[in-house]
């Protein structure tokens, strides 16, 4: 007897149904799992097994095939086992249950108990446009809830799961708390206003933010490169609800998401250590799994140490930058994964730190200083719009105790203003910042007067900028002017970017 459960599995962020058949027939007592599963689809047969005869059921001892279809693509992931479970024991004839209209998921214990699984909130998202019904672990029932209009049979063990399908439990659905998580104000434990001195870097990150422009603070040990960065977050604007939703999704997939509260409200921050591989970084791997750069969708992306990355893992971060998306093929695959994300990364001048600094004399050798700067490639770098020097903080500006910096919230709102006028330049065209403007729209979008083309010419003549940084000033120079709420770019706003290119002026020689 042929048995049939539909479950759902995802490649990538996408997710599809699997209909998985069980056939139990008379022969030597043996269990075998085809349709292109993993190692731990494969492990599930042993699972199950113990899970069955630990609830009270019998375990079949005949010829038992499990088929995972469609048989083209590669199942992964432990949330099969209850629906080959419910198949195993509807097919032996141990229960009358009807699996057609739901899809099933969840991780056995070898006691039948139900463990959590990752990927439940895009699966519900599949559910709801199937017009399936959901019967998964308890435990996410939460995340699945989020999703308006599908409705949700949690259940805690296999008995439950026969109990229910059987007609024998509770058939009221699970109360969805969608209306519950409604998007709220994020907070945060930091704020720009405990940083102390360092204002030039501080108008700096918000001019970034403000038009999405990728950044490098310089500078020696304790200035304050990584307290800067780790306050970008609070000056972003807060994320639209396609927005949370679309990181919501990623986050689940990705097994991050916080169990009593799965709706992800705050922008992602990610900074992994200078050890990852750049397949951590983008993505991929055996099984494909999105990397640092789609967990930092939409958020901020921070490499401290930068020189300190393998040169690989670097080179990889090239075209998700340019592009916005990272796509990763296998031979029977191509998987795309977004990655429009702020990239932050900050480094020291040099191998011990000091070169240049007032308070410290540096002592490495310039072939030192040469070979540590030389592991950040000139592509790289050409992709990076603000690149500022932090000096020392003085005695004073760390003992006063009296000042405090602005507010994270106030220069968030100046943030705000200048996003504002950005929707409205770009609402007929496919860009969203000023960091997006391409070479041809530069003509429209960042009309210049004589008196700014001449400060320009002598600015290229004297710090021999190329093509490219010259493209970058003008897009730093807009998002300065739309900061002052200026239509047109003055010599004040090119001249503030000019200082932005720390770089190419003279520091990397």
């Amino acid at each position: 007897m042929v048995s049939k459960v539909v479950s759902l599995g995802y490649v990538g962020l996408e997710v599809y149904p699997v209909e998985i058949e069980v056939d139990v027939q008379r022969g030597l007592p043996a269990v075998t799992v085809v349709g292109l599963g993993d190692t731990s689809v494969k492990e599930s047969r042993d699972r199950i097994r113990s899970a069955i005869k630990n609830s009270g059921f019998d375990f079949p001892s005949q010829k038992i095939t499990i088929n995972l279809a469609p048989g083209h693509i590669k199942k992964e992931g432990t949330h099969f086992d209850l629906a080959m479970a419910l198949g195993l024991i509807a097919s032996s004839g141990q229960a009358h249950i009807d699996l057609s209209q739901y899809y099933i998921l969840g991780e056995l214990s070898l006691e039948g108990v139900l463990r959590q699984v990752n990927g439940v909130f895009p699966m519900a998202l599949k559910a709801k446009e199937r017009g399936k019904k959901l019967i998964l672990p308890f435990e996410n029932a939460k995340e699945a809830s989020l999703v308006r209009d599908v409705k949700i049979y949690p259940v805690k063990n296999l008995i439950e799961a026969v109990s229910f399908l059987s007609g024998l439990g509770a058939e009221a659905p699970y109360q969805s708390v969608a209306a519950a998580a409604a998007p709220r104000k994020p907070e945060y434990p930091v704020d720009f206003s405990e940083v102390k001195g360092q204002l030039f870097a501080k108008r700096a990150l918000e001019v970034a933010v403000s038009g999405m422009h990728n950044l490098l603070l310089i500078g020696p040990p304790g200035v304050g490169k990584t307290m800067l960065a780790r306050r970008l977050p609070t000056i972003l604007p807060d994320m639209e609800f396609e927005e949370i939703l679309e990181i919501t999704k990623i986050y689940s997939i990705a097994g991050l998401l916080n169990k009593e509260e799965p709706l992800v409200h705050e922008r992602p921050f990610r900074s992994p250590h200078h050890t990852s591989s750049s397949v951590a970084l983008v993505g991929g791997g055996t099984n494909i799994r999105p990397g640092e750069i789609t967990l930092s969708h939409h958020g901020v992306l921070f490499l401290d140490e930068l020189p300190e990355f393998n040169r690989t893992a670097l080179e990889a971060l090239r075209q998700p930058l340019e592009d916005g998306f990272v796509n990763i093929s296998r031979a029977t695959r191509h998987l795309e994964f977004p990655s429009r994300f702020l990239f932050a990364a900050a480094m020291n001048p040099c191998p011990c730190g000091y070169y240049g600094s007032k308070e410290k004399s540096c002592h490495c050798s310039s072939p030192q200083i040469q070979k540590y700067r030389n592991k950040i490639s000139g592509p790289l770098l050409d992709r990076v719009d603000i690149h500022i020097e932090l000096a020392d903080i003085k005695a004073d500006d760390l003992l006063n105790t009296q000042a405090t910096g602005e507010l994270s919230s106030v220069i968030k709102e100046r943030v705000e203003v200048a996003r504002s006028l950005q929707r409205k330049r770009f609402r007929k065209e496919k860009i969203f910042f000023n960091s997006q403007i391409s070479h041809r729209q530069l003509h429209t979008h960042c009309v210049l007067t004589d008196e700014v083309k001449d400060l320009l010419k002598a600015a290229i003549k004297h710090f021999n900028f190329s093509a490219r940084a010259y493209d970058k000033i003008l897009k730093v120079s807009r998002t300065i002017a739309d900061l002052a709420g200026r239509t047109t770019i003055a010599t004040e706003d090119v001249s503030e970017a000019i200082q932005y290119r720390s770089l190419d002026k003279n520091l990397w020689i």
